[in-house]
């Protein structure tokens, strides 16, 4: 069973991704694959150099994603060029690793932007992790020392709550402790074995 999983920054949906290994789950991180895509020497950080310059690399050839990040977080075209290079990129190494999982394996896609990209109907099953708006810009200025302002930045660049909760088949509440989030992910993931036996 193919699962998409996401939610708005700071939202938890890290913490749901590792409750969900933590059921046998094969969890496909795209945050993950977004930075293996872009490893020196790769084609996708040539492309990225190609379209942003070389003030998009740091001193010794990597990408900068500070760097890289403070363009395309004010700046739609920017962040719309940036997707067109690195989700192709993604989406293959995702499927490569997707074909690996084991028969009858709960494969999650964790994607950040799956609203965005228009890939909730990929999916048999969309996991939405969600909190407040204000939870998120709380957590982002706690836990990554950002100002409230690139916090705020950052959850305007991501479709709206509502949008989220539009395409999702299940809602993880994580406005309460780790605790009541682990529940609700046990809950659910009862209920896709279930429904894949």
């Amino acid at each position: 069973m193919h699962i998409g999983l996401t939610g708005g920054v700071g939202s938890g949906k890290s913490t749901v991704a590792e409750l969900l290994r933590e059921r046998g789950a094969v969890v496909i991180d795209s945050d993950v694959l977004a930075r293996e895509v872009v490893e020196p020497g790769t084609p996708g950080l040539a492309a990225v150099v190609e379209a942003f310059g070389d003030g998009v690399l740091a001193a010794d050839g990597s990408l900068d994603r500070a760097e890289l990040g403070r363009r395309v977080f004010v700046d739609e075209g920017f962040r719309r060029r940036l997707q067109d290079i690195l989700h192709p990129l993604i989406r293959a190494r995702s499927a490569e690793i997707a074909a690996e999982a084991p028969a009858g394996a709960l494969v999650v896609h964790d994607i950040p932007l799956l609203v965005e990209t228009g890939q909730a109907d990929r999916f048999e099953t969309v996991l939405v992790v969600d909190v407040p708006v204000e939870t998120q810009v709380e957590r982002m200025v706690r836990d990554r020392g950002w100002s409230r302002e690139e916090a705020e930045a950052r959850v305007r660049a991501q479709a709206g709550r509502d949008e989220r909760l539009a395409v999702a088949t299940h809602v993880l509440d994580n406005a309460g402790t780790r605790d009541d989030l682990r529940e609700r992910v046990t809950e659910v993931v009862d209920q896709l074995v279930s429904a894949g036996d």
